[in-house]
């Protein structure tokens, strides 16, 4: 048997339809539990029974405020898809990074609504104007979102061959290398919020990155990985700019998470265009080459 059907197998195994769909059941009933006990912590701190700090993100104080809870563990399940889709092509393993990134700028939404303002100026007060650029980054990134997949459904269509067949498989060895990586980091990042639970110093200020920045970093590491292994099966030149630029759009979505307010959004919209545009100038080139 090839190298390339034993490791097919083994995907085959690890990600079949069974343990996928499981995995998503699991996280529904996760999350769903997720959210009552967030609503009961809420309660119970509203009547003063228990005393949690989460420092000033209010997390405890405002019902909307429990929907942070299963967005997280459904942002989990995107990412676990993620690392399922690396095998397919680079651009759909980008593409479900951006839909990550809007999930994550959504559910900072609904943390963030409870330290709005209402009598204050808008314009002033900065968890007013937080909100401001959230709902309006959401807007534009889901609009980016959407024209990079319309142009991704244009890329010229690639042929079988034992080169992409190999270089396929070697994907899926990453892909099966990250998903235990995934489950580490994870629970470190987990067990690191929850010993931190009341200590205001110990949590992160911002906690909607929590996790998701060690893992766009090994995102980042496994993209470089590909790229390298690409020009043992591609040595055409708009195909390896691409694939560049797009570990570039990582690395902007990777340092939107060292940052707050305006310049986190400003940098994961530039993240998406830059990867939007390098899509779309591929495109033109390799229309051109097979023309």
């Amino acid at each position: 048997m090839k190298f390339s059907d034993n490791i097919n197998n083994i995907f085959s195994l690890v990600f079949s339809e069974k343990n996928i769909k499981n995995t998503e059941k699991y996280i529904l009933y996760i999350a769903s539990l997720g959210f009552i006990l967030h609503l009961i912590l809420i309660l119970l701190n509203y009547y003063n029974i228990i005393e949690i700090s989460f420092g000033d993100s209010n997390l405890l104080t405002n019902p909307i405020s429990a929907l942070y809870t299963p967005f997280s563990f459904i942002l989990i399940y995107e990412a676990f898809l993620l690392v399922y889709y690396i095998p397919r092509s680079f651009s759909t393993a980008i593409s479900k990074q951006y839909e990550i990134m809007s999930l994550i700028i959504i559910r900072k939404i609904f943390k963030d609504i409870p330290l709005v303002d209402l009598n204050a100026n808008w314009l002033t007060t900065s968890n007013n104007l937080q909100l401001i650029y959230d709902l309006l980054g959401i807007l534009i990134v889901f609009f980016l979102i959407y024209l990079f997949k319309k142009i991704r459904k244009k890329s010229p269509k690639k042929f079988n061959s034992k080169k992409l067949d190999l270089f396929i498989a070697s994907k899926k060895i990453i892909s099966l290398l990250l998903t235990p990586i995934l489950i580490i980091v994870c629970c470190l990042s987990f067990y690191s919020w929850l010993i931190g639970i009341g200590d205001e110093t110990a949590i992160s200020e911002n906690i909607n990155y929590l996790f998701f920045t060690d893992f766009f970093t090994l995102l980042i590491l496994a993209d470089v990985f590909i790229l390298l292994l690409s020009f043992q099966y591609t040595e055409r030149y708009c195909q390896i700019i691409r694939n560049t630029g797009f570990i570039i759009s990582t690395i902007l979505l990777r340092l939107s998470f060292s940052t707050n307010g305006l310049s986190s959004i400003l940098l994961i919209i530039s993240g998406i265009i830059f990867g939007l545009l390098i899509l779309y100038i591929y495109n033109l080139i390799a229309e051109e080459d097979l023309g």
